[in-house]
């Protein structure tokens, strides 16, 4: 099984991402429930769990909460049709999922091959889960509407979980390591 490695954010970052994310979806019909908003840092493959959680306590105890700058938007054409928020590549995120990465990989876990050219986002809306499957004119409008908003904002991460992939909320988190105050 695959397991998610997420960056979330406080209340208000999370609000405020919200009210985008039920703009397109409540436009375009997608969701019943609109999936939690994240920032995937790391995807593994059937850990062991009991060794997972050790090395990622020892990875993220000395992390604060810190921000990231969502700049802009970027679309993952069919067959994704995915309208996502774009985040800077740079600063604390990029260092700390790197690091997780190298760790992780040292260590004999399935990790991805290279953090280097991954594409840091928030999925607002896409075909998982959704209530139903949208054309691709739809797709293309939501992207161009989101892009001409020219959205830039500093949200705030307050927490690291592990998330197992299903759409249920209480039975999606395995584990959350909340990161220090400043």
């Amino acid at each position: 099984m695959k397991y998610y490695l997420v960056a979330l954010f406080d209340n208000d970052s999370y609000n405020f991402v919200e009210g985008i994310q039920k703009d397109i979806c409540k436009k375009h019909k997608l969701y019943k429930k609109l999936p939690t908003l994240h920032i995937t840092l790391e995807i593994l493959d059937d850990p062991n769990m009991e060794e997972l959680h050790k090395v990622l306590s020892e990875i993220l105890s000395p992390y604060k909460k810190f921000r990231v700058c969502l700049n802009g938007v970027i679309c993952f054409d069919p067959p994704y049709k995915s309208v996502n928020l774009r985040v800077e590549n740079k600063g604390y995120l990029v260092r700390l999922a790197r690091i997780i990465n190298e760790k992780l990989s040292l260590r004999g876990f399935n990790v991805k091959d290279t953090i280097h050219n991954w594409d840091l986002h928030v999925s607002l809306a896409n075909t998982n889960y959704a209530a139903r499957n949208w054309s691709e004119a739809e797709y293309y409008a939501a992207c161009e509407s989101i892009k001409s908003k020219g959205i830039q904002k500093l949200a705030r991460i307050d927490r690291i979980e592990l998330w197992k992939p299903v759409n249920n909320k209480k039975s999606m988190v395995v584990q959350s390591y909340p990161l220090r105050d400043y």
